[in-house]
């Protein structure tokens, strides 16, 4: 061992920072409880991240075969932008709502320097009665679910405004603290049977929505048409206007070849019934954009496919190669074959494997044949190194924060985010002025 190993080795148990199984750099956050952590480090806080860049620094000294032979996961931030605290969806179907309102706040982070809150249940009100309405007009003949996409919260926004969660908190269904989390359940059966009643109708009343309004009122709560925050009286559109929100700000992108480059179309996935247009990318410019955006202090709202075999509930989003799995895991073959597919599962990602290489083409393959759905919503905000020195982004979840290794936050390897990325929203001046240049996209 050499001396530098053994300086960090005696800080780290000084200080106690050791973790047998894991080195996470703790990611910026604001917190919205009584105590606030700062987003300015004081020199404890620097203290600390210096004795983790020195293990750093001595992990890529480690042998390759030390490497190898190194079991779990070991993460040190590179860098990251400032977020709100990890929520959670619990039974609900609202991840486009948590993820997206998430990256919003970090847009006011970004720009006002404080810290908001916004009700994730007003724009799944809104949202859902929307849905409801086209559903209609289409004769029911189209999805009505509790899914959405980021654009849903854009064009919320800009519609009907946004409140802060003390506006509007949502029902409450008990007294114990898992009771005041979101469980749609209900209401998703109860809302889509209404809907499926009106099918069978020649004509409809004119008051049809008003029942339904009422269900989301009773289920969700009211939606406020003015409120009371810091002292002040606000609508919902001058809560936007205070914060200094901007719906046009925002684009979507994605990157698939069955339309051309360069050009909007409307992604086909169920979601995204309001059929907003994205900017089309190939996959190298789009991962551009997103290192570009995390380095100038930007978070990115994130739509994924999160079906795949390397993406786990403890925190990890990896593509190994699962059909040479025997291979990477040093398992012999008659075991391999022997195991159920959630056994292989964990075989392949309680450590660092060889991932496949992603090309454009896989891309477009694995949405065609449906291997790419559109799942989940979340919110790219920070990069970071494993033990190997190999690069992954840093995504805040709406699991809560007990439903993954490192407390609601997921390590995605590059590999993941070129092949199962369906969409992202981000601020236009986020975007490289070359690629933006190729989109015509004006900029403020």
């Amino acid at each position: 061992m050499t001396f530098i190993s053994i300086f960090a080795s005696l800080l780290l148990s000084a200080n106690s920072v050791a973790d047998t199984s894991v080195v996470v750099s703790e990611p910026t956050v604001i917190s919205s409880d009584t105590t606030v952590q700062t987003v300015l480090p004081d020199s404890a806080v620097i203290a600390e991240q210096l004795i983790k860049d020195t293990v750093a620094v001595v992990a890529k000294d480690t042998t390759v075969a030390e490497k190898d032979t190194a079991e779990g996961w070991h993460f040190t931030t590179v860098d990251s932008v400032a977020i709100t605290p990890v929520k959670d969806q619990h039974r609900s179907g609202t991840c486009w709502a948590f993820s997206t309102l998430g990256f919003l706040e970090s847009e006011v982070l970004r720009t006002k320097g404080k810290e908001v809150d916004f009700a994730e249940m007003f724009v799944v009100n809104k949202t859902m009665m929307d849905r409801a309405t086209y559903c209609v007009r289409m004769y029911n003949d189209v999805k009505f679910a509790a899914g959405g996409s980021a654009y849903d919260v854009i064009y919320c926004m800009k519609h009907y405004g946004l409140v802060p969660q003390e506006a509007m908190p949502g029902i409450r269904y008990g007294s114990s603290p898992a009771d005041t989390l979101p469980v749609h359940t209900e209401l998703d059966k109860v809302a889509s049977g209404y809907l499926n009643a009106l099918s069978g109708l020649k004509k409809l009343t004119p008051v049809w929505r008003e029942g339904l309004q009422a269900i989301y009122n009773t289920y969700l709560g009211r939606c406020p048409k003015e409120f009371k925050y810091e002292g002040e009286m606000y609508t919902p559109q001058s809560f936007v206007e205070e914060l200094g929100l901007d719906a046009d700000d925002y684009v979507s992108l994605t990157s698939y070849t069955h339309h051309p480059f360069y050009q909007t179309f409307a992604l086909e996935v169920p979601d995204n019934w309001r059929m907003d247009q994205m900017y089309n990318l190939p996959i190298d410019e789009l991962m551009r954009v997103i290192d570009n955006a995390l380095n100038t202090g930007y978070t990115l709202a994130w739509g994924a496919d999160v079906s795949e075999v390397g993406f786990t509930r403890k925190g990890i989003g990896v593509i190994p190669d699962d059909d040479k799995g025997a291979d990477l895991t040093g398992s012999d073959m008659a075991k391999w074959v022997g195991m159920t597919k959630d056994q292989q599962k964990e075989e392949l990602t309680k450590k660092p494997l060889p991932e496949k290489e992603i090309t454009q083409e896989m891309r477009q393959q694995a949405y065609d044949n449906w291997e790419t759905t559109d799942d989940h919503g979340m919110q790219i905000f920070g990069t970071a190194k494993d033990q190997n020195g190999k690069r992954y982004y840093m995504v805040k979840n709406s699991w809560g924060t007990m439903k993954s290794d490192y407390k609601g936050i997921w390590y995605i390897s590059e590999a993941f985010m070129k092949y199962k990325t369906n969409d992202v929203l981000v601020h236009k001046n986020a975007i490289p002025e070359d690629i933006r240049v190729k989109l015509k996209l004006n900029v403020k």
